[in-house]
């Protein structure tokens, strides 16, 4: 004969709350944690230069004259165009506060790329159209400021070309 073997029945685990869950909950925890913050710093390095200023005392000192330089500029009404042409180029076409092109002006470009990876570019552009000022810029993305000297003014715009 056999005999009768005797086991206890095993406890219903459904409900409880065992050390897999808090594992799962620890690693989902800290992954979201880590991917955080690995995309914050990708997006941190990536589109932030660095230096904004030298000597952040010494450019306080010349504030209120930038402030007055930039509103002698304003005054004057001027507008530009920073864009590429067909041919890759840098281009730019300024009027004055009618629309009118302004001629025969002296244009300055100063170019840098937005995170250091290509040495800047300083170029003097040259008139073609009356008004409209071009000269060769590498391809990419650039932060280009642009100086013109006209009727014995001076005036600066700044923005991005892609």
């Amino acid at each position: 004969m056999i005999p009768e073997s005797r086991s206890t029945p095993r406890p219903s685990r459904k409900g409880q709350f065992t050390g897999r869950h808090i594992t799962i909950i620890l690693v989902a925890f800290f992954g979201v944690v880590i991917a955080v913050n690995v995309l914050m710093a990708r997006f941190a390095v990536s589109t932030f230069g660095g230096l904004v200023v030298e000597n952040s005392y010494v450019a306080s000192q010349h504030f209120n004259t930038w402030l007055a330089e930039a509103d002698r500029e304003k005054a004057l009404g001027w507008k530009a165009s920073l864009e590429r042409n067909g041919a890759g180029a840098f281009q730019t076409r300024l009027v004055d506060s009618a629309g009118k092109p302004i001629a025969s002006a002296k244009v300055r470009l100063f170019a840098e790329h937005p995170l250091g990876r290509k040495p800047p570019v300083n170029i003097a552009l040259v008139e073609g159209a009356p008004g409209t000022y071009s000269g060769a810029l590498p391809e990419g993305r650039w932060y280009v400021r642009v100086l013109v000297k006209a009727e014995g003014r001076s005036w600066r715009t700044a923005g991005e070309v892609k």
